[in-house]
């Protein structure tokens, strides 16, 4: 998962806003020539941003008339000046939040309180009014205007580079948010980040109802990444697979239900029967009080933060209109008709059969996650641990390997070490996640859990999905043509960079080339079936949200859990059968990312074309090139971007195409 920071989106989820209602009326003229419906755009722009404290009508006329660009060249050499300060922002804000949170997001010992309120403190909240106030931030939306979503799509094709770069300065300022505002949105998201770094399973102390432990002693899991991993690790030949499959699926139930006794997480002290919810300490049964609501509390706690912003945001007055029309800069209804044309599908249904047939049984719900597409799954996990142990006992091992495994998919030896050069390796508390560098004087950073003998196989897996978004932020930055162009449209094509480079992780390991083949696309399918029916619970459960402002923790578990089970027996029922599963809400960027979760499957979606136009290349020094030209148009919106990328728009129909050709 990439964790995004940028100072154009001031706030990932309050772009695209207008001022307060309050303001007072201003306004002014542009002069007359060619360029005055840009120049009055400007004008009016700012004018729906200026308060009283800004100054009178005619200190605004003032103000347009000494800093209105009125030439080609002029407007040029303030978008360079501009540009540049932008970029020390950001490098220098990027550097505070990452030193605040390496305490509580680096396995570098034990947080103590202080480190979580460090963490919490958004050291951008004042950024916005003081560039407000200095005028900074006028003098930016008078001479680059903002445009719509609708006006980049449409006026996009016919800008060149330079046009694309001041209409991406033109995002930097579209709102007035408040300093303790931007904080309450922080502070809400720190504590949800704090619960789900922590939120571990004691495998080795989990017990059948026959009082059978299946997992290592040692073994210790976070949910639902290392959950999930561990499930899909048991579609090898291992001993005890199908039972350990089913006491996941059971850990995940209590969880989502919140039925889980709170004081199991984390705490190896205790024995749990996940199947009958009962608890040992020392031998003898102990009875312990549920998590309840701890679960739910914090996506309403970030619901509320949100709410605070939606005054603020006229323009999109909800965190669902910013999430998708500003951040992901495509509708939710777009998103939502995208995903329920493929989960309709008949082809889910062949899948289905065929994975039914290759089990040798029933489906289960937790076969969302079959993994028997992948070339890994003929290999047992504890063979690809030993090996990952071996290769990558620290960070160190695995950041000196970075130039080999670029060598390998192709990538220019010079180049290759240039990447490695430009990416830090830490291990993470959580997870792990990559953290984008800003500016073109940092590095990127990468953070994957690596045990005490080791990066073992999920470890190694989730860090070659980082290492791909980190290739990406270097690339699209240190090679960008302008500075407001760096990065990618939206955090759903970052992650389909992470897949190409994670769908590849064992012919980094030496197992031989990894291509798009017939395995491969029915892999990355019953990946976006599973991933999109998550998404839609999380769509759906912040429109809940917003119908029901006044919601408690228990009246959102109850529509949660309700609506996790709907959207379960209307498209994974009929496939996967066992009705009114609840698994659906397992996944725990509900907590900490309200929406993000739409962004892997739009992801999947993006990645299958962009492997149908890869496999194309002739061969590996062709891939990566071709790789780095599509890196290099930089953030335009995802439509156009993907247009340049493989001459196409973002669609479901190529891999539902290729699935009724494999699967007539």
């Amino acid at each position: 998962m990439k964790r995004f920071f940028a100072l154009f989106a001031l706030v990932a989820l309050a772009v695209a806003c207008t001022s307060h209602p309050s303001a007072p009326a201003v306004s002014a003229q542009a002069p007359a020539g060619p360029d005055q419906a840009r120049m009055q755009r400007g004008i009016d722009q700012c004018a729906a941003l200026w308060r009283a404290e800004d100054g009178s009508q005619a200190d605004f006329e003032a103000f347009v008339a000494q800093w209105l660009a009125t030439t080609p060249e002029a407007r040029r050499s303030l978008f360079d000046k501009l540009s540049r300060a932008f970029e020390v922002f950001n490098t220098q804000y990027n550097q505070l939040s990452i030193e605040l949170g390496r305490p509580t997001v680096l396995a570098e010992g034990e947080p103590g309180a202080i480190d979580y309120l460090l963490a919490a403190y958004d050291v951008t909240a004042h950024h916005s009014d003081d560039l407000f106030a200095n005028k900074v931030a006028f003098i930016t939306i008078l001479n680059f205007p903002h445009y719509t979503l609708a006006e980049k799509n449409e006026l996009g094709a016919g800008w060149d580079r330079l046009q694309w770069a001041y209409a991406r300065l033109g995002d930097a300022f579209t709102t007035r948010v408040p300093a303790d505002v931007s904080q309450r949105v922080t502070t809400a998201h720190s504590a949800a980040e704090a619960y789900v770094d922590t939120y571990n399973i004691q495998m080795g102390h989990l017990l059948t109802e026959e009082g059978e432990r299946l997992f290592p002693a040692d073994m210790s899991l976070l949910s639902h990444w290392n959950l999930r991993d561990e499930l899909k690790s048991n579609y090898a030949d291992v001993p005890h697979a199908a039972e350990k499959q089913e006491m996941i699926y059971r850990v995940m139930e209590r969880i989502v239900t919140q039925e889980i006794p709170a004081a199991v997480v984390n705490d190896p002290s205790y024995d749990w029967a996940p199947e009958s919810n009962r608890v040992w300490k020392d031998g003898a049964e102990v009875s312990l009080p549920a998590e309840g609501t701890v679960r739910y509390s914090h996506i309403l706690n970030q619901f509320h933060a949100f709410q605070e912003l939606d005054r603020w945001c006229p323009s999109l007055p909800t965190a669902i209109a910013r999430n998708f029309e500003g951040s992901l800069e495509m509708s939710d209804s777009e998103v939502e008709a995208l995903f329920v044309r493929f989960l309709s599908s008949e082809q889910v249904r062949r899948v289905g059969a065929l994975i039914r047939e290759r089990l040798g049984r029933e489906l289960r719900p937790y076969d969302i996650w079959y993994d028997g597409f992948k070339s890994r799954s003929a290999i047992p996990e504890d063979r690809l641990t030993a090996e990952t142990r071996r290769r990558y006992p620290n960070a160190a091992a695995f950041h000196a390997d970075m130039p080999r495994m670029l060598r390998n998919l192709g990538f220019d030896p010079k180049e290759a070490q240039f990447l490695a050069d430009h990416i830090v390796v830490e291990g993470a508390r959580g997870s792990g996640h990559a953290w984008e560098c800003l500016g073109r004087t940092e590095p990127a950073r990468l953070r994957t859990r690596i045990g005490p003998e080791g990066m073992d196989y999920k470890g190694y897996n989730i860090a070659v999905h980082e290492f791909g978004h980190n290739v990406e932020q270097v690339t699209d930055l240190y090679h960008i043509d302008y500075y407001p162009l760096f990065g990618v449209p939206n955090n759903a094509i970052t992650e389909s960079m992470a897949f190409l480079f994670q769908v590849r992780d064992l012919q980094l390991l030496g197992y031989g080339r990894q291509r798009m083949d017939d395995n491969a696309t029915l892999d990355i399918f019953w990946g976006m079936y599973e991933i999109m029916g998550v998404s839609l619970v999380d769509m759906y459960t912040w429109r809940w949200l917003y119908a029901h402002p006044s919601a408690t923790p228990a009246e959102l578990r109850d529509a949660v859990l309700e609506t996790a089970r709907s959207v379960w027996n209307q498209y994974y029922a009929p496939v996967l059968g066992t009705p009114d599963s609840p698994l659906l809400a397992i996944y725990t960027h509900m907590l900490n990312y309200p929406m993000y979760l739409p962004n892997y499957p739009v992801g999947h979606i993006v990645h299958y074309q962009l492997e149908e136009h890869l496999a194309q290349c002739p061969d590996d020094a062709a891939f990566a090139a071709e790789l780095q030209r599509i890196y290099r148009q930089g953030c335009m919106t995802p439509q156009a971007w993907m247009q340049g990328a493989v001459g196409a728009p973002i669609s479901v129909e190529p891999i539902l195409s290729a699935v009724s050709r494999i699967l007539p």
